[in-house]
């Protein structure tokens, strides 16, 4: 027999691979997204009693799937007032239908599920909110965490958003195909949402979100391989991968945040740079031509391949944001590319961008307009008008790390050139 050691170990594996394919087949048949979940940890639960004593079974994702059924079907009885799902769902534990392990049914209807959770008509928040709890299993208070909301506030935004579904009558099924692009867009839209969350706080002390940026990162993965061939899917999955491979060097010990071009590289994480430069090439090897998600992924391969800050191709950077402007104009991309312009053609240049990029529009009161100028001014030997902006900068960081990162930029403009920074 199994140590308890080992069957822990055996239905935590098995959880983590097969607990979205169980719950979706249970809310298809149920309408019932409480009762799926539950329904699930309920299996978990008897397998970590069950199995030390029993032994693990051949096939532990069979013994989730029927047990978290069979309870599914306890439940429903109790009930009684919802026959036809519990006929449906007592004819799939009597025939032993299972398709668990491998199979398109079973895709479809993960699928289906991320569709539903990412549905359009479906508000912003309550899409990133529902998908971390039924997609990648976090608790309601994990949930609450993610968004800094009380338990009971994401008890409701979750209850809400679950009765749209149900009152609209939003369907877990993948959508026709002729909109199936524009479905997957709104997909990758959330996971991006979310792992810029994740990836830059935006109040109080944290500068990374690990855990809300690592489900990012699975999530994408797992749109990957329920979509192989989607170039954009891709090209998320690479662009993420390869932001997150930086995670450990951006900040110091103290907590504090450490610029990219002062980042230790040997803590970069070289497996998620394999993984993330592996998905762009699939991203490269569709037929459609480069998405949103791609474009970025480009560039942060060119910061990820580089040996060091100073061999930096900034020349492929500036061609990168170019393409991003000219799919999709954004004021943002062109703040970073006034940054890109600065690195390649000189800080004169870069202010010269970025002039450009302000006036237009899009960028009134930007936290980070004052930081890139400040910048900019520093490296073309200004120092007054840098700590000038520096100071606005201060002003406007978010959080405390930002704020700390602006002071020592300051701190050491005014000790270098004291008598030119009043």
């Amino acid at each position: 027999m199994p140590g308890q050691g080992a069957a822990a170990t055996a239905v935590r594996r098995t959880v983590t691979a097969e607990r979205l394919r169980i719950v979706a087949s249970l809310i298809r048949i149920t309408g019932d997204w409480d009762l799926a979940e539950d329904c699930v940890q309920d299996a978990a639960e008897r397998a970590l009693m069950r199995w030390p004593s029993d032994g693990i079974p051949d096939n532990p994702a069979a013994w989730l799937t029927s047990a978290a059924r069979r309870r599914a079907v306890d439940v429903l009885r109790r009930r009684r007032t919802e026959q036809a799902k519990l006929r449906l769902l007592q004819a799939e534990v009597e025939l032993a239908v299972d398709r668990t392990v491998e199979g398109e049914v079973y895709d479809d209807e993960r699928l289906g599920l991320l569709f539903a959770c990412c549905h359009p008509s479906l508000p912003l928040g309550g899409r990133v909110a529902l998908t971390l709890k039924t997609v990648t299993g976090l608790s309601t208070r994990e949930v609450a965490r993610a968004f800094l909301v009380s338990e009971a506030t994401m008890g409701q935004r979750l209850l809400r958003t679950r009765q749209k579904i149900a009152h609209t009558g939003i369907s877990l099924r993948q959508p026709e195909p002729h909109r199936l692009a524009e479905r997957t867009a709104g997909i990758l839209a959330v996971i991006y949402l979310l792992f810029n969350e994740g990836y830059t706080a935006t109040e109080g002390e944290q500068t990374l979100r690990e855990d809300v940026a690592g489900e990012a990162v699975r999530l994408a993965g797992l749109v990957a391989e329920l979509l192989p061939d989607d170039g954009e899917v891709h090209g998320l999955r690479a662009l993420l991968l390869l932001q997150h491979a930086r995670r450990a060097a951006r900040t110091d010990v103290g907590g504090d945040l450490v610029t990219l071009d002062q980042q230790d590289r040997t803590r970069w994480d070289r497996g998620y740079i394999a993984a993330g430069l592996h998905s762009l090439g699939r991203a490269r090897g569709a037929e459609h031509p480069a998405g949103y998600y791609q474009l970025q992924a480009e560039i942060a391969a060119v910061h990820a391949t580089a040996r060091d800050a100073a061999a930096t191709d900034w020349a492929r950077i500036v061609t990168g944001y170019d393409a991003l402007l000219a799919l999709r104009p954004s004021p943002v991309v062109a703040l970073n590319r006034a940054v890109a312009v600065g690195f390649r053609d000189g800080a004169e240049a870069g202010l010269a961008a970025l002039s450009d990029a302000v006036a237009a529009g899009g960028l009134d009161g930007y936290a980070l307009v004052p930081a890139v100028r400040a910048d900019l001014q520093r490296r073309a030997g200004r120092a007054s008008a840098a700590a000038a902006e520096y100071r606005v900068a201060i002003q406007r960081a978010a959080t405390g790390p930002e704020q700390r990162l602006l002071q020592r930029r300051l701190d050491e403009l005014t000790e270098t050139n004291p008598e030119r920074t009043p």
